[in-house]
Order: structure tokens, then C-alpha cells, then sequence
């Protein structure tokens, strides 16, 4: 995949559109393609689109509209971005044809993780993904090479009449093992903690999740006090993030941040983020946040939806969030059709005062209030209590101390044991 220098590439866009899509959607694919072009550091010099009933199986454009985008490119382009999943051999045909590299989305998706990803978890996530893109890849580019491509010697690792070709693709398979195995050691490991760390301190649970680019950094850092990454740019957060809620409240809340959504999103990428995407399965409350200033917002609300259901995630209570609001849209319009949701702005403070409040509300709803009477000789677990639960009553009498407390039923009774051991 293609290294960006230090002058940016230009690129040219490239799509067919289909009877069934809309002019409407066809516009917001271009225009997404061209933020994702944006986020790799290229420069959009051009638009190229042809109407047809299905993809040219040869080189994914027709044969005039070919030969019309290589005089396009011939202007002053380094690249094509061509926005859908084509084969090996119609990104091979088309780059003959007009005379540059050829990019799809889902290789330019791929490449944008691939800058991004940070952690080490995210890193193998992402390597999977791209090993996943290339095998079947490499098994087109061998029937492109011909029988030339075959070579019998046994030497090197290469077992007796296995090609170069097979060769790389068993490597792939193993290589994928290896991350696999990686990712559900990781992943194991980071459900053990949290599963310890709920016990401990009976949190709830926050994610924010929406499509990329509808400001959950920004609303991470405005709730949480976290320097999060804050940047125009799709796919800027991979990693995710876990910081509790400020001011803190009783239940203590834990938000965290996750990676944004986007249409057509390759299924690859859906699964190798599953780990990452399960802190939207393991959250109490999902905060779906969407760019009210976006026309398109309804696309992007359809999208998420279905990500979450492909993941399993149907079934977890959102809050629904439109931000932005400062940037554009209707207050009014988006509070008569979408009953219970918050319109704000993460950078207006008191917009963001209101959305904690939503939140601490949606977790005190099933708080009981109980009497622990905590000896002397346990006043070590004064901390505990204090930390998991609200005191509103202390008081001292001849054997301890009686303390009036609010907090969810699992910590109270919890903590209730612990005091009468």
C-alpha cells in the first residue's frame, strides 16, 4: 500500500452508480470517499462517475469511461480512489488502462487503520485485517502470472510443487493464526480486569459509539477530562479509551470512547475490531452520538444501527445524542422526531453538564438506600463504602458506627457482607 510523501498524491475519485442507489446516497459515499482521502494526506483533484446497471467485470468502469479518466488523470493525478471492493483483476485492468495506481475502499479504509492503529491490540487487529484483504489477492495475482508463477523446488521452506504463490498464502494463514491467538490472550486478559474491577468497585458502564467524526473524542475529553485525540479526520480514534466520569458520581461511571462506524465498513475490519467493539456489548448504557450539523445524519444513524446489530449489541439501552449543534442543523426538528434525545454541542460546558446529568440519572434510577452498621474493628472498610456508595447518614454509637448509604443493590449487599463477616 501506497507511502505518502511529503508532497501530498493527487487523487481522483472514481465511482459507478447503480439503479438502486440514489443520487442523494451516491453523493455522501463521494463525499466520505473524499474525507477518507483527506485523512491519508491526499489532495482530491477530481471527480469521475459513470451510471450502469452493474460494474464492468473487466476493469470496474466501462471502456469509454476508462479511456475518458485516463486523459483525466493524464491532467495531473497519481492515483485513483475508487469507491467499492473491486477484484485484483479489475484494479490490475484498470491501472493499465489509465496509467496510475488504483486504490479501493476498503484498501484505503485499511490504510487509514493502519496509521492509526496505536496500541498493540489494535496493531494486530489491524495486520489481520490487511492479511485477510491480501490472500485472496494473491491468489488472482497468480492466475494473472500464468504458470510462470509455479515453481517446483522444495528449497527454502517450500514443499515439493507448492508455488511461490501458495507459499505466501500459507504464510498468511499462519501469520493470522498467530495474531488470533494473540488477540484472545489480550482479550481474556482485559475481561478478567474489568470483570475484577467491576467486582471491586461496582461500576457502571459507558460507550460512546457513532459514526466517525461525530465529535465522541471531543465529548470524551468535555465528560471525562481526558486529553483523548481531537482531530477532523475520520478513524482518528482506533484505540479504545476508558476514563471515568467527571465530576464523579455515585455509581462511579466509566466511560469510554470506541471506534467510529462508517458505510460500507469491509467485514473484515468488523471482526478484527470485535474486541474493540465490545465495549459497546459490555456497556450498561450506549451513547450514540451523531453530527447534527451533517445533511446526511439519517444515513449515518442507519449505519450505526446495523454495525450494533452485527455485533450483537441490539439489545443495550442507548441514549441518543446529537452533537455539533453549533455547527448546524434543527433543534427543534430534531426534538419532535427523535423523542428523549440530547441536542448539544461537546463544547458548549453546559450542554455538557446536562448529558452527565442524563447519564448519573440513568444509573441512580435503581439505587436502594440501607443501614450498615460497621464495627470498630472493621473501619477499614470505611474507604469501600465511601468509594461504591453515597453516604447520607453517619453516626457513632458504643460498638461502631451506623452508616445511612445509597448505592446499587449489588454493591450494597456486597458490602453488607463484608461488614458482618
Amino acid at each position: 500500500m501506497r507511502e505518502i510523501n511529503h508532497k501530498p498524491a493527487r487523487a481522483v475519485v472514481a465511482a459507478v452508480q447503480l439503479p438502486a442507489t440514489s443520487d442523494v446516497e451516491f453523493e455522501a459515499s463521494l463525499a466520505e470517499l473524499r474525507q477518507l482521502a483527506k485523512t491519508l494526506g491526499f489532495e482530491v483533484v477530481g471527480k469521475f462517475t459513470q451510471k450502469r446497471a452493474g460494474f464492468d467485470s473487466t476493469a470496474y468502469l466501462g471502456l469509454g469511461k476508462r479511456q475518458e479518466l485516463r486523459s483525466l488523470v493524464q491532467e495531473g493525478a497519481d492515483i485513483v480512489l475508487v469507491d467499492h471492493e473491486i477484484s485484483p483483476s479489475q484494479a490490475h485492468n484498470l491501472e493499465k488502462e489509465v496509467g496510475c495506481e488504483v486504490m479501493d475502499r476498503t484498501m484505503v479504509i485499511l490504510e487509514i487503520f493502519h496509521r492509526h492503529a496505536r496500541s498493540r491490540a489494535a496493531r494486530a487487529q489491524v495486520e489481520i485485517a490487511r492479511l485477510g484483504y491480501m490472500a485472496p489477492r494473491l491468489r488472482e495475482a497468480a492466475k494473472l502470472a500464468g504458470p510462470q508463477s509455479r515453481e517446483r523446488s522444495g528449497v527454502g521452506g517450500r514443499a515439493g510443487g507448492e508455488s511461490q504463490s501458495e507459499l505466501d498464502r500459507r504464510k498468511i494463514r499462519d501469520r493470522i493464526a498467530e495474531l488470533q491467538k494473540e488477540l484472545d490472550a489480550m482479550h481474556l486478559e482485559r475481561r478478567t480486569q474489568r470483570a475484577r474491577r467491576q467486582e471491586r468497585q461496582g461500576l457502571a458502564r459507558v460507550a460512546l459509539v457513532g459514526y466517525t467524526n461525530a465529535g465522541k473524542s471531543t465529548l470524551m475529553r468535555a465528560l471525562t477530562g481526558n486529553e483523548a485525540l481531537v482531530a477532523d479526520k475520520l478513524f482518528a480514534t482506533l484505540d479504545t479509551t476508558v476514563r471515568a466520569l467527571q465530576p464523579e458520581s455515585v455509581p462511579r461511571v466509566l466511560v469510554s470512547d470506541t471506534v467510529g462506524f462508517i458505510k460500507n465498513l469491509p467485514h473484515g475490519l468488523v471482526a478484527s475490531f470485535k474486541s474493540t467493539l465490545d465495549e459497546a456489548l459490555e456497556a450498561s448504557l450506549l451513547v450514540h452520538v451523531v453530527d447534527a450539523s451533517d445533511p446526511g445524519f439519517e444515513r449515518q444513524l442507519a449505519v450505526t444501527g446495523e454495525v450494533l446489530d452485527e455485533i450483537g449489541a441490539q439489545d443495550v439501552p442507548r441514549l441518543l445524542v446529537f452533537n455539533k449543534i453549533d455547527r448546524g442543523g434543527d433543534e427543534a426538528a430534531l426534538r419532535a422526531k427523535y423523542p428523549g434525545c440530547i441536542v448539544m454541542s461537546a463544547r458548549r460546558e453546559g450542554d455538557v453538564a446536562k448529558l452527565h446529568e442524563a447519564i448519573v440519572g440513568y444509573f441512580r434510577r435503581n439505587l436502594v438506600e440501607a443501614e450498615l452498621f460497621l464495627p470498630w474493628a472493621a473501619q477499614k472498610l470505611r474507604g469501600e463504602i465511601f468509594a461504591a456508595c453515597e453516604v447520607l447518614e453517619e453516626r457513632t454509637e458504643g460498638e461502631g458506627t451506623f452508616l445511612r448509604v445509597r448505592g446499587e443493590p449489588g454493591s450494597v449487599q456486597r458490602l453488607r457482607e463484608k461488614v458482618s463477616a
